[in-house]
């Protein structure tokens, strides 16, 4: 076993079956056991442990929700951390601060391993494709090693130089997909309250020079209240703190995101937190109750 895979999660599970039907065989690991069951039909072999995913991969995926998952997974801050690194090519696929990136790439070259930084752009639509879009960091050598090895998964792999860039790039990325997704939510909510034929306004929008993938599934989300989740509430959220936390750090003004950060942070406490991000239009909506007053 050459390559593992710990984290199963919304994105991580049809990213790992990708690397298992393009014939990797990775070793996985996830903490609710269930999610690798797909994994082993597939033909990837489930490990018991974290440990037994290092003892027998020297290239490691990680798509872990956030800092601490990570650290919680390579025992950072212990004896053991060295043991599970050395030698072997860490993978951090998931999204989190720039500057723990930066850390973590230290720690584990000075373990002796290698580390290369690769989030991806993408929901889960395009990682069950394997259409996700992977931004790369690290030191050329090992970045070269790892970019064929994310191919089953990713259809663009993008070096972005020196770490944490990849990440930085992420956020940038990010930072674009939550205000589009949010003006549409407001926009549907608009020709909504206007008494327009949502239908209608699908078909301009998806005819007309914005369209977009995602533009298209968002707003076919938003005119058939269907919420299941791609790219939920409380990740969208948890990756708008992120964004606005860097801009923060090197004082760059960001007002339409502080605005999005406002309205997931609404949609959260509105009970919504697993609905997908276009269910933002529920925030939006309260507002307009609100506005309105109570009726007589």
């Amino acid at each position: 076993m050459d390559i593992g895979f710990i984290g199963l999660g919304l994105m991580g599970q049809p990213m790992a079956l990708n690397l298992a039907r393009a014939g990797a065989s990775p070793v996985v690991w996830n903490r609710t056991a269930g999610r690798s069951e797909p994994l082993h039909a597939a033909g990837a072999a489930v490990a018991d442990s974290p440990a037994e995913v290092f003892r027998r991969a020297r290239v490691v995926f990680l798509m872990l929700a956030d800092d601490t998952a990570i650290d919680s997974v390579l025992e950072r801050g212990t004896p053991r951390f060295g043991e599970r690194v050395a030698r072997r090519v860490i993978v951090h696929m998931g999204t989190t601060s720039p500057a723990y990136s930066s850390g973590l790439e230290a720690d584990v070259l000075a373990a002796g391993g290698g580390y290369v930084e690769a989030p991806v752009s993408g929901s889960r639509g395009p990682a069950e494709a394997g259409r996700l879009v992977a931004m790369l960091a690290g030191r050329p050598e090992t970045v070269e090693e790892v970019r064929p090895l994310v191919r089953p998964m990713c259809h663009e792999a993008i070096v972005c130089g020196p770490v944490p860039s990849a990440l930085l790039t992420k956020l940038s990325v990010n930072l674009f997909l939550i205000t589009m997704v949010t003006g549409l939510a407001e926009a549907v909510h608009f020709a909504d309250r206007h008494g327009l034929d949502l239908r209608l306004l699908l078909e301009v929008l998806g005819s007309g020079p914005m369209a977009s993938d995602v533009s298209r599934a968002k707003a076919l989300k938003l005119v058939e209240r269907d919420f299941t989740a791609q790219a939920s509430i409380a990740d969208v959220l948890k990756n708008n703190r992120l964004i606005a936390e860097a801009a923060r750090e090197s004082r760059v003004a960001s007002p339409l995101l502080d605005a999005c950060h406002a309205l997931f942070g609404e949609t959260l406490a509105l009970g919504h937190g697993a609905a997908d991000m276009a269910a933002v239009v529920r925030a939006i909506e309260a507002r307009t109750e609100s506005a309105r007053g109570p009726q007589r």
